[in-house]
């Protein structure tokens, strides 16, 4: 089952970790990893504050006022590093663009607290995340994550700038 619905009936909004809605789309997104690859990093070992402001944050989406069924966050790893971890969009909820419309608000959430760089990491099988990131500048790294297994993760980053910074940087090149 789909639910067709405009976009402007989504909202995005900020919550902690480790609210029964987080936790549940969290588990899901678990259930999902084990089922695909065997095994997967458990959302319960992530301590909720490192999703707290002013070092992170994580975003529900809902329809309505309805049950969450889309999530995302981001953590800082550096001090100009950011990482974005635990995007999930329940099957129901799919192809409506809610991964991209988390994906562009925490950008701008990290952006505005100083990160400018974004790390993330997915499945190899996971190709419409995969699609996702690169439509959405994400280029592949170097796992930094230490043991991880090439064959099932990817890692990818992607530097972030202000727009003007952007139209900055765009204009030194011509």
């Amino acid at each position: 089952m789909t639910l067709p619905q405009a976009a402007s009936q989504w909202t995005l909004a900020a919550a902690p970790y480790g609210t029964a809605d987080a936790r549940a789309l969290t588990r899901a997104l678990h259930q999902e990893q084990l089922a695909t690859y065997g095994s997967a990093d458990d959302p319960e070992a992530t301590d909720s504050a490192e999703f707290d402001a002013p070092n992170g944050q994580f975003l529900l989406a809902r329809l309505g006022d309805g049950q969450a069924l889309a999530c995302g966050g981001w953590r800082t790893l550096g001090p100009s590093t950011a990482e974005i971890k635990r995007m999930y969009v329940a099957p129901a909820a799919r192809g409506q663009g809610l991964g991209r419309r988390i994906l562009a608000a925490l950008e701008q959430d990290l952006l505005g607290r100083g990160h400018t760089e974004v790390l993330l990491e997915t499945g190899v099988r996971n190709i419409a995340a995969l699609a996702l990131y690169a439509a959405c500048g994400y280029t592949p790294v170097r796992s930094y994550v230490p043991g991880r297994n090439p064959d099932i993760n990817r890692a990818l980053k992607k530097i972030v700038l202000e727009p003007a910074a952007r139209h900055s940087h765009t204009d030194l090149l011509t």
